[in-house]
């Protein structure tokens, strides 16, 4: 199956919209169903956003490009805190966690989120990242391996030649009016500042069109178990990811039918109604749960 060319590809991320309340240091309420206590940690220079989920061994969740929190994993977030203590972050720019002035990088991301478990005493973690948020998980295991037990790396993209050419002109010309209003309204939701949305979607189609492949030898770096999933019509393709599994000495991998993020419940790639990830989140908790 050939992938399929969403919007959504702009940014490599995930959007579903959820009416969220207002971040304070106390216990709130995500919908009408789980609890999550939300807060700021200062690192490295900026103050970044964070909600804690569930009880139970460290899951770090870690958004797509362009996304919130809850962008990339509000439907799968009730599921998965049944099982794990969630810190759910957002990385530089997003949401509502502040800029610095220094263009997007997965380096930077991985820093960030290292300090922030450190502020949080957590010294060993495991890790989900969507999309851009999956490339800042590997990037945490090259760059801070005493932190990372296991990751889950959603929808990566880690080469150059891991998509069609056609992804690449895309980003070059890519243009805030193509940005999927869903997205607009989810950041000016948290973050009530057109200027603020703008600068992010600056942010995230620069890092797009200056990027750089993954080498070889980080990616066998990679010491601790990786499980790699993929829709079939993502946009990076199952033989790109399929390839990243097998450098990784501790890789799996899961191609799943879909677009990009269909398997966590993402609005674009799902119909309404959809529930393909409640049958995923089970696979996940499989992998994770399994002995290294």
């Amino acid at each position: 199956m050939k992938p399929v060319w969403l919007p959504a590809a702009l940014f490599l991320c995930y959007t579903a919209q959820l009416s969220v309340p207002p971040p304070t240091n106390n216990t709130v309420w995500i919908g009408d169903s789980i609890p999550f206590k939300a807060g700021y940690s200062n690192v490295n220079g900026i103050r970044m956003y964070y909600e804690v989920y569930g009880t139970g061994a460290p899951l770090v969740l870690l958004h797509g490009g362009g996304s919130t929190i809850q962008t990339s994993f509000g439907r799968v977030i009730p599921l998965l805190a049944q099982h794990r203590r969630l810190i759910c972050v957002e990385l530089q720019a997003h949401g509502r966690t502040e800029d610095r002035n220094t263009g997007l990088s997965f380096n930077q991301d991985a820093d960030d989120v290292a300090a922030l478990l450190q502020h949080l005493s957590i010294k060993k973690a495991d890790f989900f990242g969507f999309s851009n948020g999956g490339n800042t998980a590997l990037k945490i295991a090259i760059r801070h391996p005493q932190l990372c037990r296991k990751i889950i790396a959603g929808s990566v993209l880690l080469k150059r030649n891991g998509t069609a050419p056609q992804f690449w002109e895309m980003m070059q010309n890519a243009r805030f009016e193509a940005m999927p209003q869903p997205y607009k309204d989810a950041f000016l939701q948290v973050t009530p500042d057109s200027a603020k949305l703008l600068n992010l979607f600056q942010r995230c189609a620069n890092r797009m069109k200056t990027f750089t492949d993954f080498s070889d030898a980080e990616i066998r770096s990679i010491s601790v178990p990786v499980l790699f999933i993929n829709g079939n019509a993502d946009v990076g393709s199952p033989e790109h990811i399929a390839a990243m599994a097998k450098l990784v000495p501790r890789g799996q991998l899961a191609i799943i039918p879909g677009g990009h993020g269909a398997y966590i419940g993402e609005c674009v790639a799902s119909p309404p109604g959809d529930t393909l990830y409640r049958s995923v989140v089970p696979l996940l908790m499989q992998f994770l749960d399994a002995k290294q």
